[in-house]
């Protein structure tokens, strides 16, 4: 698998738990990670994040998705 690909498994993984955390569609999510470059911190920060737990993982997210609100 290419780095890539290992950012992409990632990225998609965090869309699809932190939708199910918070019962919401998977798209909404992606397209409001994309709107906030949470995708694009995801990428850049892919060695230390996958590395971590889902809770530390999904905190993250949540604080991301609520600053700028």
């Amino acid at each position: 698998m290419s780095e890539f690909e290992k950012i992409a498994a990632f990225a998609s993984w965090c869309i699809e738990e932190y939708s199910a955390f918070y019962r919401m569609d998977p798209t909404t999510i992606a397209n409001s990670f994309a709107q906030k470059g949470i995708i694009s911190f995801l990428e850049k920060h892919y060695e230390v994040l996958h590395t971590q737990g889902k809770d530390y993982i999904l905190g993250t997210l949540d604080d991301l998705m609520k600053k700028g609100d």
